[in-house]
């Protein structure tokens, strides 16, 4: 049975329905930096209003420059788009194949993009009772059966999962041994960027690794995302986009965002802190189980029978708090749930609502 295609962050669709105004939603269903876009950007925006008067980069050459110097590739390396979704979508119609592996529970727009492109879809399916580790050997075996792509997200999403890096390589190297095209998704990445596998995949025409910069740096509703590869795959790439596919202010956002250390180390120290602070807490519910995670975000699974996570989500939503029921991702059933890492005095209220629809 296909899994249905639905994603957190429907905060403008649930305002409707609830007659409310979205900004008396507290999201907690998508991923987003709580300390919001880096200082530098809306006075950028503001800055480069003029510049909408022309067409945009249809290179983004700047914004290529600045995410080189930002992880030590070359910009040939880079492609830059339309939120990291573009270039999910746009893989499986430029490479070609017909069997494609996901590691599971994963994003859902894999599966959307394959099935729309012809594909056939497997799914290695990861155990909440192992902590979703990955078995590489277990895996390799799997890829024997003939898979032209295989789709790997780290961090993991919802798991939140961080996979070691020398787990990540032995993949790499697998994929290499059996023809697979890797898709490395490494969205949540930059919450612990010191683990990225970016430089063990720039010098390999058969993977990608995919970048977006919605959730890290808070600009969701500019859509950029990008691609780290070998320059000649994503020479592949940028020939199947779409010319001006990354808009004026996007670039101008991203490269300030970029430019700014300062926010990036206080995201980081920020959400490590909270992050674990909300696990402890939620780990002291009756009647919750909370993985870990090194992204901004948390999953967790109901374990008291009769209770599944729509119904939590709609108990939660009479209090204008919004959770990611997480029920339809592969490999995961009604008792799971996922909530964001927001600020610590809402992550309080989220804390005492959920304390009272589980009495």
């Amino acid at each position: 049975m296909a899994i249905p295609h639905e994603h957190g962050g429907n905060v403008f669709a649930v305002a409707r329905n609830l007659g409310l105004a979205p900004e008396r939603i507290i999201d907690f269903s998508a991923s987003i930096n709580p300390l919001g876009m880096a200082p530098g950007v809306r006075e950028a925006l503001t800055q480069s209003l003029d510049r909408l008067l022309h067409y945009p980069d249809k290179g983004a050459a700047e914004l290529k420059q600045a995410l080189a110097a930002y992880h030590g590739v070359d910009p040939a390396e880079i492609a830059v788009a339309n939120g990291s979704t573009e270039l999910i979508h746009l893989l499986p119609r430029t490479f070609p194949g017909r069997k494609a592996l996901v590691v599971a529970p994963a994003f859902a727009e894999y599966a959307l993009a394959l099935e729309r492109a012809g594909w056939q879809i497997d799914y290695f399916t990861l155990s909440p009772d192992v902590d979703f580790a990955l078995d590489p050997a277990a895996l390799g075996e799997r890829l024997k059966a003939g898979y032209d792509m295989l789709f790997l997200c780290n961090p993991g999403n919802p798991a939140g999962n961080l996979l070691p890096l020398q787990d990540v390589t032995r993949v790499i190297d697998l994929c290499r041994e059996s023809g697979t095209f890797l898709v490395l998704d490494e969205a949540f990445m930059d919450f612990c960027e010191e683990e990225s596998a970016k430089h063990l995949v720039r010098g390999n025409p058969r993977a990608v690794l995919l970048r977006s910069m919605t959730k890290f740096f808070g600009i969701p509703g500019l859509r950029l995302g990008y691609a780290i590869a070998a320059a000649e795959t994503v020479a592949q790439i940028v020939a199947q986009q779409d010319p001006w596919n990354v808009n004026t202010a996007a670039q101008v956002a991203g490269i300030a965002s970029l430019a700014d250390e300062g926010y990036c180390v206080r995201t980081r120290s920020y959400i490590d802190e909270e992050r674990a602070r909300l696990a402890a807490a939620l780990a002291e519910i009756p009647g919750l189980q909370v993985f870990s995670g090194r992204a901004n975000y948390l999953l967790v699974r109901i374990l008291r029978q009769g209770v599944s996570a729509r119904q939590l989500r709609e108990a939660l939503l009479a209090k204008g708090i919004l959770i990611r029921d997480c029920g339809n991702f592969q490999g995961l059933d009604a008792s799971f749930f996922r909530v964001a890492v927001r600020l610590e005095g809402e992550d309080d209220l989220l804390l005492r609502a959920l304390v009272e629809a589980l009495r």
